[in-house]
């Protein structure tokens, strides 16, 4: 995996980048780190390499590395998000494996997670008659993120390939006046045998929060594509985090929209509304 954020602000006349990080890693079958490179460099992170980074890896990223996270740099975002590509890149053979192949390769059970999110509530489409996951995911073909008219937009992405890979961007845009004003965008998307690119996951937020305190005032989520019929009912309890400051969030969103209370992806994106209060005070 490669990844890279950026802090950007901009201003009449031009941008200023802000902060800029690097994350290399190489990840096993079993989800533990074969290696992990950050630049600039954090030594402490090679304490992830092996089979103890695998389990409460986010807990242990943030032990390692406290200061990132009290910085609310990219960096922290980046180690934040590990665990969950990782596991959303099983994505990639559904695209690339044929079915029949795929279908043969499958050993166990596999029962759907009941209760694990707003996805697999009871009565899912993504659960067949005998509790078994049906690996049914809706998808949408996509275009390219850049722009020519805003090219400061991204910082350089990967270059398309035409080889299974997995992808995720988030991009978080604040600005203040009497409020503080978030509008955030959250994609996976995989590339697929025809030369294209599919969402698998996507969301758009737009929130408000007290410039003085920075708890939330208002919050919007637009479900754009995700897996299941049942997953965009997780929208309809995002009001339970009106009131809680924003740099509570890591936790809070875990507190407040647990199981079918909450969709995974949407409450990555959430979560990662805890960096705002540092953006806004890199605009003051």
């Amino acid at each position: 995996m490669r990844a890279r954020a950026r802090d950007l602000i901009t201003f009449d006349g031009g941008t200023k980048v802000l902060a800029d990080d690097v994350l290399v890693v190489s990840v096993a079958i079993d989800r533990s780190y074969e290696s992990i490179f950050s630049f600039p460099d954090r030594p402490s992170l090679q304490e992830m390499v092996g089979p103890r980074g695998t389990k409460n890896s986010r807990r242990a990223m943030s032990a390692l590395v406290p200061e990132e996270r009290e910085a609310g740099s990219p960096l922290y975002l980046l180690l934040d998000d590990l665990p969950a590509i990782s596991l959303v890149a099983g994505h990639i053979p559904v695209e690339w494996v044929p079915p029949q192949e795929r279908t043969s390769q499958l050993k166990g059970d596999y029962r759907a997670p009941v209760g694990v999110c707003a996805g697999f509530q009871e009565g899912s489409n993504a659960i067949g008659p005998d509790g078994k996951n049906l690996f049914v995911h809706q998808v949408q073909s996509i275009g390219l993120l850049t722009r020519t008219d805003d090219p400061a937009a991204w910082h350089k992405l990967q270059d398309e390939v035409d080889a299974p890979s997995m992808r995720r961007v988030r991009r978080i845009d604040v600005w203040v006046d009497d409020v503080i004003h978030v509008d955030a965008f959250f994609q996976d998307s995989c590339t697929t045998p025809h030369h294209g690119r599919i969402a698998v996951h996507e969301y758009c937020l737009t929130a408000r929060a007290d410039l003085q305190t920075g708890v939330l005032l208002s919050v919007v989520a637009d479900p754009r594509v995700l897996p299941f019929d049942a997953c965009p009912s997780a929208v309809g309890n995002i009001d339970r985090m009106i009131g809680i400051p924003l740099v509570e969030f890591r936790e809070a969103v875990l507190d407040q929209l647990p199981g079918t209370l909450g969709c995974t992806h949407l409450n990555d994106a959430l979560r990662a509304l805890a960096e705002v209060p540092t953006m806004v005070g890199s605009i003051q």
